[in-house]
């Protein structure tokens, strides 16, 4: 069956010429109205962040918004007929590379078809062959590894979690397609890159892999085991201190600003980060980012102007 192109910019709302900082803003809205949390129909919120997190995961990142927007073209002109060899210069097709016509798709990775089959999510290792030793002619098939990405959240990342991931394996000849069905164990502090291994349920007994990725979050960046969060402030609040909610994956954390905070400021609140390694905690970080109102009312302009009347402060002093 042909895998349904899907138009990320749509997703998220934006058009094709959007800036790094509109598809931001556009997929942060979008995940906190949809979040599970928040969303009053669950199956749909559930549904609608899969297809927002996979929209994001390919247009915040420059390499792949690239080869998308390339794909994108190659596919409404007809070019990318579905055959190999039939893909665009730079693309490699992924539909059955398998020996012997066999054809995988994945259920429960977090990625829909369409991003598994072209952004390479699927991958076959050959194995060594393994001979008869009376006749090489009596071949028996090839051993090969299966690989697939698995889009794992912070909290999953943070907490550990257990999910069921479906794989069909379809053939080309028209046979019919078997579905295997596995539990798998996310190990609370498992880093993003790392493997999980279903041994034996790749491709004529070779193995399985389900790579790990984490999903992009609204309000979360990270480095190793530390998140960072972008922290914004009125320029009041910044001048004059206040004390601000902050989200954490554990709940809500109260900081305290103090008077004078500049922008690009960085606080530090311990042990609320990911896992590490040696089974602490990271850190979570707060860095200042200080907002201007992009419209005042009147009366806010004329006060804003009595202060720079009365202020002595010059910034280029």
């Amino acid at each position: 069956m042909a895998t349904q192109f899907r138009d990320y910019y749509e997703t998220l709302g934006v058009s094709k010429t959007a800036t790094a900082d509109e598809i931001r803003s556009a997929y942060r809205k979008l995940a906190r109205k949809y979040h599970p949390d928040v969303a009053k129909d669950k199956k749909e919120g559930e549904e609608k962040i899969k297809e927002i997190n996979e929209a994001y995961e390919v247009l915040s990142d420059p390499e792949k918004r690239t080869k998308y927007d390339r794909l994108g073209a190659a596919w409404q002109s007809g070019e990318f007929a579905g055959a190999p060899g039939a893909a665009p210069e730079g693309w490699t097709f992924r539909q059955g590379p398998y020996e012997e016509g066999t054809e995988f798709h994945f259920g429960g990775t977090g990625f829909s078809d369409f991003f598994e089959q072209f952004f390479g999510t699927r991958r076959s290792y050959a194995g060594t062959p393994d001979f008869d030793v009376e006749a090489e002619t009596a071949r028996r098939p090839r051993k090969r590894d299966v690989e697939a990405d698995m889009l794992v959240s912070l909290s999953e990342a943070l907490h550990g979690s257990t999910r069921t991931i479906t794989l069909q394996r379809g053939n080309q000849s028209g046979q019919p397609a078997k579905t295997d069905t596995y539990k798998v164990k996310i190990p609370a502090g498992i880093r993003e890159g790392q493997r999980i291994r279903l041994a034996g349920q790749g491709e004529n007994g070779g193995d399985l892999f389900l790579r790990i990725s984490f999903q992009k979050h609204p309000d979360f960046r990270w480095q190793d085991a530390d998140l960072y969060y972008d922290l914004e402030l009125a320029p009041w609040e910044a001048v004059l201190g206040s004390s601000v909610n902050i989200p954490t994956l554990d709940g809500q954390a109260k900081l305290k600003i103090p008077a004078g905070t500049v922008n690009g400021a960085t606080f530090r609140l311990a042990n609320l980060g990911l896992t590490r390694s040696d089974g602490k905690r990271g850190n979570l970080y707060a860095v200042v980012r200080i907002e201007v109102p992009e419209s005042i009312t009147a009366e806010e302009s004329r006060l804003w102007g009595e202060l720079a009347k009365t202020s002595k402060f010059d910034p280029r002093v």
